[in-house]
């Protein structure tokens, strides 16, 4: 069985640090760039490749990173605190969210939603049931984009 990929772009290296952190923890490989990085990664033929043969990510940061629409990657918006925010969002709520969001991206189709995220539908199913989110209304919200 192959390890679980999760792909953090951000220029806050606390947000980079709590993501590997968190995880680690669930045997979960994380990769970080800068949004430089990303964007001279996108410039890269062998790096595109790598995003298009399903490799999944989660896009995070105060600096989010706009893409083209030619497919390359899954690439879901993953809500971050703004930075007038005092609050401290928990993982789960940002879990929560980024399920949405795979949920929204995806039209309410599970399938590719949890591929998206880079994991099981099993999973997806358990982890909608236990945040209690209902997919058809996840469907009709739009994805979160951070500004």
């Amino acid at each position: 069985m192959s390890r679980t990929v999760m792909i953090v772009v951000s220029d806050n290296q606390e947000t980079v640090e709590n993501a590997k952190k968190y995880w680690e923890q669930h045997d979960v490989t994380v990769q970080a760039y800068s949004s430089a990085q990303w964007r001279e990664g996108l410039d890269n033929a062998f790096f595109r490749q790598q995003l298009s043969a399903g490799v999944p990510a989660l896009i995070s940061g105060n600096s989010p990173v706009t893409t083209d629409n030619s497919g390359h990657g899954n690439l879901i918006q993953f809500p971050t605190p703004t930075a007038a925010s005092t609050n401290v969002q928990k993982m789960e709520e940002m879990e929560a969210h980024a399920i949405e969001n795979a949920i929204a991206q995806y039209k309410g189709n599970l399938t590719e939603a949890a591929k998206a995220l880079g994991i099981g539908r099993a999973t997806l199913y358990r982890k909608v049931k236990q945040y209690h989110i209902d997919p058809s209304a996840a469907r009709k919200k739009k994805t979160v984009v951070a500004a």
